[in-house]
Parts: structure tokens; C-alpha cells; sequence
């Protein structure tokens, strides 16, 4: 596992071993969700959400926007 970012209270983690589609899971305490980080002409979507209350997902959604590129490179970087 592999914190590739941190904003609002959240660890934006890539897990060594995982499965397509790119995504992160994005963690605060026990709370997660996993959003796909989406391609160049897409946005980032929820896949799940266990916990994150509408605000908080709401600004991770926003901040996903803001670094999906380098979340994409990071993604690649790890998985190939």
C-alpha cells in the first residue's frame, strides 16, 4: 500500500497488487471509498462509499479533479 496523497483529513492510497479500473481508496479513521481515478477525458467516480459523509466526499471528489493526472501517473508508476 501506497500513500500517494493526503488532503482534507484523507490518505489518497494505491494498493501495490490491485485491479483495473485505476483508482484510489481514499481513507479518514475507519471511513473509506474507493474512486476510480478516470482517464484524461473523464472525471473521477465513486465506486463505493463506506462512511465518508457528503461533505467530505464532496472535497475529495474536488480535490481527485484537481490531481487526477498526477494520481494517473502515480497509478501507472506503481502498476505498470
Amino acid at each position: 500500500m501506497v500513500v500517494v496523497h493526503r488532503a482534507h483529513g484523507c490518505r489518497f492510497i494505491v494498493y501495490l497488487d490491485d485491479h483495473l479500473p485505476a483508482h484510489v481508496h481514499v481513507v479518514q479513521g475507519r471511513d473509506e471509498a474507493k474512486i476510480a481515478i478516470g482517464l484524461a477525458t473523464e472525471d473521477p467516480s465513486v465506486i463505493w462509499n463506506r462512511g465518508l459523509t457528503a461533505a467530505t466526499l464532496r472535497r475529495v471528489m474536488r480535490e481527485m479533479k484537481a490531481q487526477q493526472a498526477t494520481l494517473r501517473a502515480k497509478w501507472t508508476e506503481i502498476h505498470g
